[in-house]
C-alpha cells in the first residue's frame, strides 16, 4: 500500500478508536476471500442459472426440486468455507467493544464462525433449513445429503411441511425485524464501514447512505468502485482482509 493509502487507513483507525457506535456492513467481497463465489459476478451461478422465485417455489413441485438441486450444488462451497482475516478482525472489534455489530448481505454464516455475536443477516443463512409451516429450523447438511441420496425434496420431519433454506429467495420479503434493526443501527452509527459490497442491491444498499445522512463517517472498502464512493469519507480499493488487518495494526499501536 502506498503512503497516501496508509495515511487513510491510519485516519480510519483514529475514527474507530474514538467511535461509540461503529457498525460494519458486509457483502460478498469479504467472503470471496474465503473461497465462496460471488453469485452475482459474471462467472457466478446467476449468470448461468435461472433462480427459483419464491412464488414458484410455493406453487410448483418442479420448482421446489430445481431450488433444492441448485442449493445442493452450492452447499459444499458454504459448508467447507472458513472465516478469513477480515471476518476475524471484525469479530475482534466487536468483542473488544469497538463495534456495535455486523449487518451482512451474506448467507454463509462466516461472521458467526469468526465469533461475531451481534449479526443481522439481511438475507438469512444457508447453514439452516426452515419449515414454512411450523417454523422449526434444521441443520442444512443433513437435509441436503438426504436430498442427494433420495433425489427427492425432503419434507419437514415435524409436520411434513415445505422445507426451504433459511435464506431470502428472489421475490421474497426481507425479514422485517432484521431490516428494522439494520435501519436503526445505521441511523444511530457514528462510523459506518461498507465492506465488500457493490452497494447496488436494495434495500441493503441504502443503509450506508442513511448512515452518512445521519452524521456518520462512511468508509468503503471494496475491490471495485461503488455508486456511493463519491460521498464516502474514505474509499479503499484493495484486499479486504489486508486492509482491515492494517487498520487494526494502527489501532493497536
Amino acid at each position: 500500500m502506498g503512503d497516501r493509502k496508509q495515511d487513510g487507513l491510519s485516519q480510519v483507525a483514529e475514527w474507530l478508536a474514538s467511535s461509540r457506535t461503529a457498525v460494519a456492513f458486509t457483502g460478498a467481497g469479504i467472503s470471496t476471500e474465503s473461497g465462496i463465489p460471488d453469485f452475482r459476478s459474471p462467472g457466478g451461478i446467476w449468470a448461468t442459472t435461472q433462480p427459483v422465485y419464491f412464488d414458484d417455489f410455493l406453487a410448483s413441485a418442479d420448482a421446489r426440486y430445481e431450488y433444492w438441486r441448485q442449493k445442493a450444488a452450492s452447499h459444499r462451497d458454504f459448508a467447507e468455507s472458513q472465516p478469513n482475516v477480515g471476518h476475524e478482525v471484525i469479530a475482534k472489534w466487536e468483542n473488544g467493544g469497538r463495534l456495535r455489530g455486523v449487518i451482512t448481505q451474506n448467507i454463509d454464516g462466516l461472521h458467526q464462525l469468526a465469533n461475531s455475536q451481534q449479526v443481522l443477516e439481511l438475507h438469512g443463512t444457508t447453514r439452516q433449513i426452515g419449515c414454512l409451516e411450523c417454523g422449526e429450523r434444521f441443520d442444512a447438511g443433513e437435509l441436503v445429503d438426504k436430498f442427494l441420496v433420495e433425489d427427492a425434496v425432503p419434507v419437514c420431519p415435524s409436520c411434513d411441511g415445505l422445507l426451504k433454506h433459511a435464506t431470502v429467495s428472489f421475490g421474497q420479503q426481507l425479514p422485517s425485524d432484521v431490516l428494522e434493526s439494520a435501519i436503526e443501527w445505521s441511523s444511530e452509527s457514528d462510523l459506518f464501514f461498507a465492506i465488500g459490497s457493490s452497494l447496488v442491491v436494495e434495500p441493503a444498499a441504502s443503509l450506508p447512505r442513511l448512515a452518512k445522512q445521519s452524521g456518520a463517517k462512511l468508509v468503503i472498502i471494496n475491490r471495485d468502485g461503488t455508486p456511493l464512493d463519491m460521498i464516502a469519507d474514505c474509499v479503499i480499493h484493495d484486499s479486504i482482509g489486508e486492509t482491515l488487518k492494517t487498520i487494526n495494526d494502527y489501532l493497536e499501536v
